[in-house]
């Protein structure tokens, strides 16, 4: 079963915050301040945040701008996961990521399950890697923010928590890159 180890130091990352909605402003992007809260409650830092359009150019340049950026550990994107024609951020994930984390949206949609039964099917939440930075697609719900932060990436993203985490292997994350 996991755990925190207690005996190890806690390690903060650095992470950014990615609205993706044609309508959501800095006054209302409710999902996006429910991750800011949680993730400065853990202890992490917010390296940066911003809203865009549901444009999948738009929501990949930014996506690899951040993964550029060598002060942004993790991006956290919520909204546009969805069914709808709209709904392209998962796609514009995918044109980035150079590995996709599929365990992630498996264990999304069972924590899902838990709380809102079989309509955990109509998220499509990805999680990938690319340039050495983590990138997970979160709905735009604040309740699947706030599931996917609590019951996930709090644990992933904590040093401390054993067996393994996303922190104790972020160094080697682009080791493929330095190679000759």
């Amino acid at each position: 079963m996991s755990r925190i180890d207690e005996t190890l130091p806690f390690i903060p990352v650095r992470i950014a915050v990615l609205t993706v909605s044609d309508t959501r402003q800095s006054g209302d992007d409710k999902s996006g301040d429910t991750l800011v809260a949680r993730l400065t409650e853990a202890g992490h830092s917010l390296a940066a945040r911003t809203i865009v359009r549901d444009e999948r150019a738009e929501i990949a340049v930014q996506l690899r701008n951040w993964c550029a950026d060598p002060d942004i550990d993790v991006i956290l994107s919520t909204g546009g996961t969805g069914l709808t024609g709209r709904d392209v951020t998962v796609e514009a994930h995918r044109d980035v990521y150079e590995k996709e984390i599929e365990a992630f949206a498996t264990v999304f949609t069972m924590v899902s399950m838990q709380k809102i039964g079989t309509s955990a099917v109509q998220s499509r939440a990805t999680g990938g890697v690319a340039n050495g930075t983590y990138l997970f697609a979160l709905p735009g719900s604040t309740g699947a923010c706030r599931d996917a932060w609590d019951e996930i990436l709090k644990w992933q993203l904590d040093y401390r928590h054993r067996p393994c985490n996303f922190v104790e292997i972020m160094p080697r994350l682009d080791e493929h890159q330095r190679r000759k």
